[in-house]
């Protein structure tokens, strides 16, 4: 049975009234959060205040897939800095040759390449965790409504805004992370922490890889741009592995904490 006074929370077993709602009306000098801060039963669908849960599984499938295919692109990628590195090698020896000609247009056509199924793939896979991103912070919202330090809002603008992108994105997810873990026993923040610094060192990677190889004039120079984004390559395979297991193991935390109940409410005194 509904409370008949806030409508928000199962009412006490053998009356009418909720736990808080009891204890505003022996006290009605209670502060109004106590009444707010009582877990909600969560269900799929269920609307709970100013936030509501919906779940996360097809999604979190959805973008653990899109990454393992982002990882699939940074192999190609990889494949090509290995082909224009043995290339820039040979060139700096001065063994030209008509076949290493050909092995130079066959480098440069597998950057391109590369550049192409990296900028399609991470645009699709920003889109759906994005979605992700926020359906996550929303749910979390409901099961921790004062536990967030960002704005739902933040879920999406914290990853575009310049900056605040380095940190915010990461303090949600650690907010999210929190308020899914089990009701009695927290989960520790060290696969958050470890896919967000390797998510920040391939990006810093890649962005002066990419700067090197367009100012690149000199073989050395290419050479030099070809080592650069073999390692950020690399280094974004690994990103993308931690990122599946986040994606994952956050949606798992929040389907089985909504499957499982409501927090057995304490004991208000009288």
């Amino acid at each position: 049975m509904i409370c008949t006074s806030c409508r928000q929370f199962d009412a006490a077993p053998g009356g009418e009234l909720c736990r808080a709602c009891e204890a505003e009306d022996l006290h009605p000098d209670v502060r109004p959060e106590a009444r707010r801060s009582l877990p909600q039963a969560p269900q799929f669908g269920a609307v709970a205040p100013a936030a509501w849960l919906r779940s996360p599984v097809g999604l979190g499938r959805a973008v653990a897939i899109l990454l393992g295919v982002v990882a699939a692109a940074d192999v190609v990628a990889v494949w090509a800095d290995l082909a224009l590195l043995d290339v820039m090698g040979r060139m700096a020896d001065d063994e030209w040759s008509v076949a290493l000609d050909h092995d130079s247009d066959r480098a440069d056509g597998l950057v391109a390449l590369a550049g192409v199924l990296q900028t399609v793939t991470y645009l699709a896979t920003i889109a759906v965790f994005l979605t992700w991103f926020h359906r996550v912070r929303v749910n979390a919202e409901v099961f921790d409504p004062f536990g967030h330090r960002k704005k739902r809002g933040w879920a999406i603008a914290g990853w575009l805004v310049p900056v605040v992108n380095l940190w915010f994105p990461r303090r949600i997810a650690i907010d999210c992370w929190d308020a899914s873990s089990p009701w009695e026993k927290p989960r520790s923040h060290a696969l958050v922490n470890t896919w967000w610094t390797l998510w920040l060192l391939s990006l810093f990677a890649g962005e002066a890889g990419d700067r090197t190889y367009l100012n690149a004039e000199a073989v050395e120079e290419y050479r030099l741009a070809a080592q650069q984004m073999l390692f950020a390559d690399s280094l974004e395979i690994v990103a993308a592995v931690f990122a599946v297991l986040f994606v994952l193991a956050l949606t798992r935390m929040q389907d089985d904490k909504a499957r499982s109940g409501p927090r057995a409410p304490e004991p208000v005194s009288v």
